[in-house]
């Protein structure tokens, strides 16, 4: 009577393990197949890509997901109406005179120019750091229709979180340009080409002499298409070799800026 209940036991015993490692079996299938279809999503995320013709086109950037392309003040706008504002105060450039150029990255919209930290501007009092310039190839803000060949964005950034964005309409100039020789022979040949740089830069000299602008509240104009940026456009072009933009325009996808987009009630302001 003895063994047969050692035996009984060892039996329900033997069911209880069983049991367990077959629940815990089931629960490791569960798991791999969370694991599997976060995968799954996180590639079909990273698919999910924006460019400037086609279906990811910019008439359909406000189809995708988490982003704020079909908000009520987006950017580049045309400048038609604007207002004279005399208590606009220049902007408080501190760029140094020799700048370290990190590196330039061609991410398939556009050339990048990335910088070491130290150059800012300073806007109302707050500090905004140079984080990059790029290239549109034609320009994105038109001026009374008018669209120039070439638009340079300056990104500055605040420790809040905040944009300021400065722009410069450039025109072709069939004469040679120091400043824009030096950059042109840092441009990366493909996608995803990075070029390393150690050499001084002068920023300074990219900044057109007259400094009046127009500024109005935006957005970035590529996605997230992130609203709540500061935009600061010179009235003024600067003169960019024509070498220099054809290269560009080599480089880069056809015709890489947005379209204008409505206004919705914002107000164009012009300092004086």
């Amino acid at each position: 009577m003895k063994m047969k209940n050692e035996m009984r036991n060892f039996a329900i015993i033997m069911c209880l393990v069983l049991l367990i490692s077959c629940n815990n079996k089931s629960k490791e299938t569960e798991q791999s197949v969370v694991s599997s279809d976060t995968t799954k999503t996180t590639e079909n995320h990273h698919k999910k890509h924006w460019d400037y013709q086609g279906e990811t086109g910019p008439e359909h950037w406000s189809e995708m997901d988490q982003n704020d392309c079909g908000g009520k003040t987006q950017s580049p706008v045309d400048i038609v109406e604007t207002e004279n504002d005399k208590t606009l105060k220049p902007i408080d450039f501190h760029y140094n005179q020799k700048t370290k150029i990190h590196d330039v990255i061609n991410n398939g919209h556009t050339i990048q120019f990335d910088f070491d930290s130290g150059d800012f501007i300073i806007i109302n009092g707050e500090r905004y750091e140079l984080k990059q310039f790029h290239f549109h190839e034609s320009a994105e803000h038109t001026i009374k229709g008018v669209r120039y060949p070439l638009e340079i964005h300056m990104v500055h950034k605040s420790k809040t979180g905040k944009f300021a964005v400065v722009s410069i309409m450039a025109q072709e100039d069939r004469k040679s340009n120091e400043t824009f020789e030096f950059l042109d022979k840092y441009l990366p040949s493909k996608v995803n080409d990075t070029v390393k740089v150690n050499n001084d830069f002068n920023i300074n000299k990219v900044l057109p002499e007259n400094k009046t602008y127009y500024t109005y509240e935006g957005s970035l104009t590529t996605p997230p298409c992130t609203e709540g940026v500061q935009w600061f456009i010179f009235k003024n072009q600067i003169d960019v070799s024509i070498q220099m933009i054809q290269d560009l325009k080599k480089l880069m996808p056809v015709n890489n800026f947005r379209t204008v987009q409505e206004l919705n009630g914002r107000k164009i302001k012009e300092s004086i």
